[in-house]
């Protein structure tokens, strides 16, 4: 899927990861690009940053913000579910309430986008992008909610893209490493930045990766779990 010209809908475009990608779609040359956020407020700085931007109020845990974005940006063909949360603790500590709160943001958000836009990718033969983490793969006890909740949300990225294939839809997987975000920023180690992120997991649509591992520290860490998964289990158990 050539990213010239297309029209994407990202969520949490905000900061992080998801303004990253706002950069990167405009630089390839996306005709329009909608850049959503819970914090109308915290969308301030892409108010004049491109004419082809447009702001949307959007929490992704509520279907119905979710199916009035669909009805506001009828002219999708990309949609990048990229809005998360990050509890730290494990699920002996970790209250109840946040390991909820991750599945709603991490889980049931792209749930609900896709359930609300798949009316309008599928005469587009349109494409979903689901922003997951290495920790999919292998958990890490200090992130117990946010590994839980996105490994469903992996679960969730193969349930669809079997199903909506017969419809025209691809539907891929981004699986990042360490990320320089305000999420991680306490975490001391090499972290790539997150517009070379956004870069890279464009490139990966254009290719046609359904998995796509767009840093060193994935893609190392993706071919020794492809090598020996139990492996990376045990060195990230032990992180």
């Amino acid at each position: 899927m050539p990213i010239s010209d297309l029209v994407a809908f990202v969520t949490g475009a905000n900061r992080g990861i998801g303004r990253a990608f706002v950069d990167a779609l405009l630089e390839r040359g996306a005709r329009r690009v909608y850049a959503a956020a819970r914090d109308r407020a915290s969308l301030a700085p892409l108010a004049g940053l491109d004419r082809r931007v447009r702001l949307v109020t959007l929490d992704v845990r509520r279907a119905t913000d979710a199916h009035a974005a669909a009805d506001q940006a009828r002219d999708v063909t990309l949609l990048i579910n990229n809005a998360g949360m990050l509890s730290f603790g494990g699920l002996a500590d970790v209250p109840l309430a946040a390991v909820r709160d991750n599945m709603e943001t991490n889980f049931f958000g792209p749930l609900n986008l896709i359930n609300a836009f798949v009316p309008v990718l599928e005469p587009n033969k349109g494409t979903i992008v689901n922003m997951l983490t290495l920790v999919a793969l292998a958990s890490m006890p200090a992130l117990a909610a946010y590994n839980a909740s996105k490994a469903a949300a992996l679960s969730l990225t193969q349930s669809f893209r079997a199903d909506l294939a017969k419809r025209g839809i691809t539907v891929h997987g981004v699986f990042p490493g360490a990320v320089d975000t305000d999420m991680i920023r306490s975490f001391q180690m090499p972290k790539t930045p997150a517009i070379d992120v956004a870069r890279a997991t464009l490139d990966g649509i254009e290719a046609g990766d359904e998995d796509i591992f767009p840093d060193p520290m994935s893609r190392e860490v993706y071919s020794a779990w492809r090598h020996d998964h139990k492996a990376v289990e045990r060195q990230f158990a032990a992180m």
